[in-house]
């Protein structure tokens, strides 16, 4: 299964969710979305302005875990 790691990287990094979805042009509610893990799929856009804007790499958001 794949665990997306948003909530740790944004803590880690001192952001909140309002401002990262202001500057990536998603809404709140979107975003909140995706940070809680309650979504089955991601755009490769979306997932490149979180590694723009967090400074990480995609690996460092979403996470391999074996059932």
């Amino acid at each position: 299964m794949i665990v997306l790691n948003l909530k740790k990287i944004m803590k880690e990094r001192g952001v909140k969710l309002k401002d990262l979805a202001a500057k990536i042009g998603l809404t709140d509610a979107n975003l909140s979305n995706i940070k809680t893990g309650k979504i089955s799929a991601i755009r490769f856009s979306t997932l490149n302005a979180l590694c723009k804007e967090l400074n990480c790499q995609p690996a460092d958001i979403l996470e391999y875990v074996e059932d």
